[in-house]
């Protein structure tokens, strides 16, 4: 502080040089009513001629050369001269001192003005009023204005009686005190994680760091700048495209002050903010070292600076496992199972920090470590809302044992959670999907009758996986107007990669049907909407389901794209016995003559049929208020044949056919 002391000081005595220098020529110097009015001395006065400075002749007296002292620092990090410096401590010296604002108020002769003038500042710093040169320092094209540690004020006013103030940001840096500016805060970001990507060059200047997964360019920039001022520019508040100006000029001037690069993004926050780019320019334009990020590819027109380019690539999969373990550090028990149950989760590195944030928490509550069980709910917190606005969310509350199939089935759904687990080891590192614009999403079809168990099996799989099921609404992708579903359906995708959810497409051959001959408009779009699907499912990178009753009706080229195609047939004997002991769990209470081999034998019947009818039996055993018994059953399960069509045949219900009252 000995240096902005000893800068004061120097204002202080071209001050004191200037009220000596006014009172001397001051024709009332003790009139109590001075600045409320004009006496006939003043006029004459300013008849004979021009009104002599109030200062010295010379500037200032320096007080040595910059040095590391915070005003130094300023003067090296904006590259100001010793005027400059000298023009902007006059004009913070109020907000240091209050004594300057009764000094000031006189030598403006106006008690109501209690911050130096243009005219005043010039004048104490010895510089001439009518220099041209001089004005445009202090005035807001000059260096002070530009980097924002100077405004001047009272447009309105002459030039020479207009108000300089310093920002009070500007003031808190000069008495050592890096608080960032209060206007930052909503968007201001302290990420963590970081990933080495290809080195930013350095020396200053623009670079853009484009995204392949979301977040990696983020953490790229902090890996390669640590120390920088980072904002999230997602956060910006709806209506603020008339503050973007403001908040670029203090971000940039942050930056600067703390001499440090400014990080700055998604890019795509700022594009739809006015035309060509102007939500861009204003930080792109900035001085200094500026890192902006994003998806999209770099538009000419949103800076005159030529950037350097740098497309942030994914991270592999030891990439997000090292992160995994930097991040959970030692809270974790988890060992070799790391690397297995993280794979199926594409975070980006800031979510993985968040969600080992998470993690950590809850298991200090939980008994101290990380369990597979809160790594997993912490990773489901991590993901975006977006999804639930298009699809039904599902927690998986099923497992493996849950299920009822056979072998073969078995094994291809084992299949499918190892292909999501390995992807990044075969598709990535042996390199077994190289070129074409392919995505590392894993596909899969599961065909079959209807309640032969596709959608539980796709909840266990995701269940298996961490992950949550989205079952997608048809009502809200289906749209009448030609163009708006595929609208839909990519947004579906694209939410969906970023969710880190399987996402099932519950009746397939809605959307994935075959295409056919175009006869008419309505044949041509039908087919453009197909097409767009067989694109879209190429480049996806998610996990996706696909369910149908009639495998015939979809088209050739999705079958080629499928990771894995399931037949789910219909169950036979034994597998109805496990089915119904499964659906009649031992918390129902059960009548003594239930014959489930009897069942099991008799009634051919699909698992989501054989469900119905427990769930049917037990309304009926409720209203009884008695156990369920074989006369529930039977009753549950002629119901269900009339809803299916079917005839009750005596060969099949036997000694029981006819005892149902309706």
């Amino acid at each position: 502080m000995t240096a902005l002391r000893n800068r004061l000081a120097a204002v202080e005595a071209a001050v004191t040089l200037a009220v000596a220098a006014r009172r001397a020529g001051d024709p009332h110097p003790d009139d109590a009513f001075r600045g409320l009015y004009l006496s006939d001395e003043h006029v004459d006065a300013a008849l004979r001629g021009p009104i002599e400075p109030v200062g010295p002749v010379g500037p200032v007296e320096p007080t040595g050369p910059i040095d590391d002292s915070p005003p130094g620092r300023l003067a090296v990090a904006f590259g100001l001269t010793e005027t400059d410096l000298t023009l902007l401590l006059i004009a913070v010296a109020p907000d240091l001192d209050p004594r300057f604002e009764r000094l000031y108020g006189y030598l403006n002769d106006d008690v109501t003005r209690r911050r130096a003038t243009v005219r005043l500042a010039l004048e104490l710093a010895g510089l001439s009023t009518m220099s041209a040169a001089a004005r445009r320092q202090a005035g807001p094209a000059g260096p002070l204005c530009a980097a924002g540690l100077l405004v001047v004020e009272d447009a309105e006013r002459p030039f020479l009686s207009r108000g300089l103030r310093v920002p009070d940001r500007v003031c808190q840096h000069l008495l050592g005190d890096d608080s960032p500016d209060p206007l930052l805060l909503p968007v201001l970001a302290r990420p963590r994680a970081a990933i080495d990507v290809p080195v930013v060059a350095a020396g200053g200047g623009l670079a853009y760091l484009r995204d392949r997964a979301p977040g990696c360019a983020l953490a790229a920039a902090v890996a390669a700048r640590p120390e920088a001022i980072v904002l999230d520019l997602a956060r910006l508040p709806a209506g603020a495209d008339d503050d973007l100006d403001e908040l670029a000029r203090v971000a940039g001037r942050e930056a600067r002050l703390r001499g440090v690069a400014l990080i700055a993004g998604p890019v795509e926050a700022l594009t739809e903010r006015g035309p060509a780019g102007a939500g861009v320019r204003p930080f792109a334009d900035l001085d200094g070292e500026v890192l902006l990020t994003g998806t999209v590819g770099w538009e000419p027109q949103w800076s005159a600076r030529i950037p350097q380019l740098i497309d942030v690539p994914a991270p592999t999969g030891p990439d997000r496992v090292a992160l995994w373990r930097r991040e959970l550090g030692d809270r974790h028990t988890l060992g070799e199972q790391l690397p297995i149950l993280t794979a199926p989760y594409r975070f980006s590195p800031e979510q993985i920090a968040q969600s080992a944030t998470a993690a950590r928490q809850a298991a200090a509550l939980d008994g101290g470590t990380v369990t597979v069980a809160l790594l997993r709910a912490a990773a489901r917190a991590r993901n975006a809302a977006g999804l639930e606005r298009l699809a039904r969310r599902i927690t998986p509350a099923v497992d493996w044992t849950d299920l009822v199939l056979p072998d073969p089935v078995l094994s291809l759904l084992h299949e499918l959670t190892a292909r999501v687990r390995h992807r990044d080891t075969v598709l990535g590192a042996w390199m077994m999907r190289p070129g074409g614009g392919r995505g590392t999403g894993v596909t899969a079809l599961f065909a079959g009758d209807s309640g032969t168990g596709k959608t539980m099996s796709a909840e266990v799989v995701a269940a298996a996986l961490g992950l949550d099921l989205y079952v997608v609404d048809l009502s809200t992708v289906v749209d009448k107007y030609i163009g708006e579903t595929e609208k839909n359906l990519s947004r579906i995708f694209d939410q969906a990669e970023n969710c880190n959810a399987v996402l099932l497409f519950d009746e397939a051959d809605a959307l994935f049907g075959k295409r056919s001959d175009v006869s008419d408009a309505h044949d041509r779009y039908a087919n453009v909407e197909t097409a767009f699907l067989l694109q879209r499912m190429e480049s996806f990178d998610g996990v996706a389901i696909l369910t149908t009753n009639l495998r015939a009706n979809l088209d050739d080229a999705f079958l080629r794209r499928l990771d894995v195609v399931v037949d789910f047939p219909k169950p036979d004997a034994a597998a109805r016995l496990r089915l119904w002991r499964a659906c009649l769990p031992a918390d129902l209470p059960r009548a003594a003559d239930l014959d489930l081999d009897y069942c099991a034998e008799s009634f051919e019947l699909s698992g989501g049929n054989i469900r119905s009818i427990a769930v049917t039996a037990a309304y009926l055993a409720a209203e009884a208020g008695q156990p369920v018994t074989m006369s529930d059953l039977v009753v549950a399960v002629h119901r269900e044949y009339r809803k299916l069509g079917r005839l009750a045949l005596p060969a099949e219900f036997g000694s029981w056919f006819g005892t149902w009252s309706v």
